[in-house]
């Protein structure tokens, strides 16, 4: 029997899906997340942008959970227009509802994880309602890179009041959180492909997040992987690594 997503005009495109059986499927401009049948007793899986991306951002990641028959939430937030805390109470909101009774699986890029984190830290999301999280690229203690560039106009009018709040100051958001009260993996990159920013880091980094600054105290694992940080979510052994992580609780282990 052909099966085909109930509302697969949720999924940017235009793309064929293997379960759309050669339907095009096209998006539509108020959907903001993807629904497609999962597989049984697989969770749902969340995934959450970084600063000043879009949902669309995370397709390859959406793209291989459908491949693998998870059900994806491809969520979309304001990053540009309000604070981390704002941001943090409106995804937790969202995530909690996706999960209800249950947990879901989260995948975030970036900034995503520090708004994840606030969620929990604030109790907008009970940390019962997350299983395993897999963070792309997090800065976990901020970046360099915002220090340098947050009094600068063009940085402020981008990336707005949460640009403001993702450097190494005590006074940063990252900073402030506590460790998380749930299971965490994280893949941070070791390429960058700006040799300005990379000076700026001056540190092992993707261009953008260090290495030591994405690491956390208690996560359950860390791979660092030759990738930068704005695409990390193409890489072939990053995707790997994600759905490793989600379904075993590890990574996968090198040759």
């Amino acid at each position: 029997m052909m099966y085909r997503p109930r509302d697969a005009s949720c999924i940017p495109g235009p793309f064929f899906h293997p379960r759309c059986a050669g339907v095009m499927c096209r998006p539509r401009a108020r959907a903001n997340t993807f629904r497609v049948m999962r597989s049984a007793g697989s969770p749902p899986i969340v995934l959450l942008h970084g600063l000043g991306r879009t949902r669309h951002s995370l397709w390859p990641v959406a793209r291989e959970a459908m491949r693998r028959g998870y059900r994806v939430h491809n969520l979309g937030y304001p990053s540009r227009r309000e604070s981390i805390e704002q941001l943090a109470e409106r995804v937790g909101s969202r995530v909690r509802e996706l999960a209800g009774d249950g947990a879901v699986d989260v995948v975030t890029h970036s900034m995503g994880g520090i708004v994840l984190r606030a969620a929990v830290a604030s109790d907008a999301l009970p940390a019962t309602s997350l299983r395993r999280v897999v963070m792309l690229a997090p800065p976990n203690h901020g970046s360099e890179l915002a220090d340098r560039l947050r009094d600068h106009l063009v940085y402020r009018l981008a990336l707005g009041p949460a640009g403001q709040q993702i450097g190494t100051g005590d006074e940063s958001v990252p900073q402030r959180l506590p460790p998380p009260p749930f299971e965490v993996g994280i893949i941070a990159g070791r390429r960058s492909t700006n040799p300005l920013f990379a000076r700026v880091l001056g540190a092992e980094g993707d261009g953008k997040v260090t290495v030591a600054s994405a690491q956390l105290e208690g996560m359950r694992e860390l791979v660092v992987v030759d990738r930068s940080h704005t695409f990390i979510m193409w890489a072939p052994d990053v995707l790997a690594h994600t759905f490793s992580f989600l379904e075993t609780g590890r990574f996968v282990a090198s040759s």
